[in-house]
């Protein structure tokens, strides 16, 4: 695996030196041909270095559990879990804990993770083209043995995001019994429309120019891979049906939600409960965090139009000018959140582009605004983007223009953590902190389409701190800038933290819910 890193980089070397006059990810015009060839080549022997990383992983984990004694092998220890009946044995419970952090802390897995996160780092995809990164996903699973269905996430809105999509996936381990109980782990698979900046990762960074990972999705995808490696080994021992969920376009694209139509969480066995995580540049690493209720705002976008009368810029009085109508409008809008809803609940109405014209000399016949609407319940978002529309109309009116206003195809909804299952899910994470417990956060005004699933299932979202990791001074990235930066860099220390967090919550789910069961059908014998 090293030798193939190591060829992977020296072929990158080459490449940069070769093209040192151009800026990162530049490519001659006149060789598209040739560059399209040698990234074909480039993105095989990525996936050769994955699929050999794979199966060194998925072999020492079976070496682990076959070296164990029998007291307290693997296996046994699962075995032992899912059929004592003392549902709070702290004995049982920490001997899993304490063996699910072995397994996800080899050497072989740190291996893997750390070969297959740069590969999906060097190779960002947007949104619902994604074949690089799918295709890397499938090879990883059928090394491991792991069934999946392909072709989730159809693109039904191409009239606003490109590509036909189908690049989701869908894998199970474990029984797959329609009478056993089932949970979904999800990871998102999609990278943003930025520049990578990031510092000090010359043998990993973004290959595509205007592309990178700049939320940590490729960490997010590695985690659950690391976490399907660990618990396949683990497979027949279980009670009950893990469903791995790798999603597309969750920037924007709602892809969840082509996956919650497509019939994600009723497949048989139908799903019970539902976990998602991401990683969090400003919580320290080694820490986990959640909240009940909301946890992450209902979002919209939204492109206002003002049509005016165009004309020349030294006779205004024969135009109708959008710029003032425009410029008017960004500070009305303003007073929306400050003056039209009680201080005590929370709103977001920000502007973030404008367009009008391109001559010094002309006045434009319209300008535009973009912007985005935020809130805490789906509610307050819909009387909120009411405001906007009234607000944009009648300001563009009092200018004596006319206003026309669009959304986006999927307003993404608040992510609420089920209050029930958070109480529960916390006793879990807490096992995987490094500080031993769950820190209780406020809610974000980001958007996150895993509330697409949390509205269908029951559901626990975690942030996993990475923000401590790096240090400039021996060339490691800082870990702290925000997300959606272009010098965001993952802690790749974060990573057998998720795999870990990953296990613990499949398990201890579908042990809790084969409890739950069997104490109904008790209760039900005894009536």
């Amino acid at each position: 695996m090293r030798r193939s890193l190591l060829l992977i980089a020296s072929i990158i070397a080459a490449h940069d030196q070769s093209c040192s006059s151009l800026p990162f990810g530049s490519r001659p015009k006149n060789a598209a041909g040739a560059v399209e060839e040698n990234d074909a080549d480039d993105q095989e022997q990525e996936k050769t270095a994955v699929r050999g990383a794979a199966s060194k992983l998925s072999k020492s984990e079976e070496a682990y559990i076959a070296s164990s004694t029998s007291t307290t092998a693997a296996s046994t220890i699962v075995e032992t879990f899912f059929q004592n009946t003392i549902i709070d044995d702290v004995e049982i419970s920490t001997s899993l804990k304490d063996t699910l952090h072995e397994m996800a802390n080899t050497s072989e897995m740190h291996d893997f993770l750390q070969t297959a996160r740069r590969a999906l780092h060097r190779n960002p995809e947007l949104m619902y083209e994604l074949p690089f990164t799918s295709d890397t996903i499938q090879t990883i699973l059928t090394e491991l043995n792991i069934s999946y269905t392909t072709g989730w996430a159809k693109n039904i809105r191409q009239d606003a995001y490109p590509g036909p999509g189908g690049y989701g996936i869908v894998a199970h381990i474990g029984t797959q019994d329609a009478d056993q109980p089932c949970i979904i782990l999800r990871a998102d698979m999609d990278a943003l429309p930025i520049e990578e900046a990031t510092r000090n990762i010359d043998t990993f960074k973004s290959h595509h120019e205007g592309k990178m990972h700049a939320c940590g999705h490729d960490g997010h995808v590695t985690m659950l891979l690391g976490a399907a490696a660990l618990l396949k080994q683990l497979e027949d021992q279980m009670v009950g049906t893990i469903r791995l969920v790798f999603q597309p376009a969750e920037e924007g694209g709602a892809g969840m939600k082509r996956m919650v139509e497509e019939g994600v969480a009723t497949l048989v066995p139908k799903v019970s409960l539902a976990f998602g995580m991401h990683v969090w540049p400003t919580l320290p690493t080694g820490t986990i965090a959640t909240r009940p209720g909301p946890l992450m705002a209902a979002a919209e976008m939204f492109t206002i139009t003002i049509h005016g009368k165009g004309g020349h810029a030294a006779m205004p009085h024969l135009t109708i000018d959008p710029i003032v109508a425009a410029s008017s409008l960004v500070s009305n809008l303003q007073s929306i959140v400050s003056r039209t809803i009680s201080p005590l609940e929370s709103g977001v109405i920000s502007v973030t582009a404008i367009s009008a014209g391109d001559a010094f000399n002309v006045i434009p016949a319209s300008a535009t605004l973009k912007g985005t609407i935020r809130a805490l319940s789906t509610d307050m978002l819909m009387s909120l983007r009411d405001r906007v529309g009234r607000m944009a109309e009648t300001t563009a009116s009092l200018h004596g223009c006319n206003a026309t206003i669009a959304y986006s195809p999927d307003f993404y909804p608040p992510t609420v953590n089920d209050a029930e299952l958070h109480e529960w899910s916390t006793g879990v994470g807490a096992l995987v902190s490094h500080e031993g417990k769950v820190r209780d956060t406020v809610p974000t005004m980001g958007g996150e389409d895993f509330a697409f699933l949390a509205e269908a299932v029951p559901s626990t979202f975690f942030f996993v701190g990475q923000g401590s990791g790096g240090d400039e001074r021996y060339h490691v990235p800082r870990t702290d800038y925000g997300l959606h930066h272009p010098s965001f860099a993952l802690d790749e220390e974060v990573l057998p933290i998720g795999v870990e967090l990953h296990a613990n919550l499949a398990l201890r789910s579908l042990k809790k819910l084969v409890s739950s069961e069997e104490s109904e059908e008790i209760t039900k014998a005894e009536l």
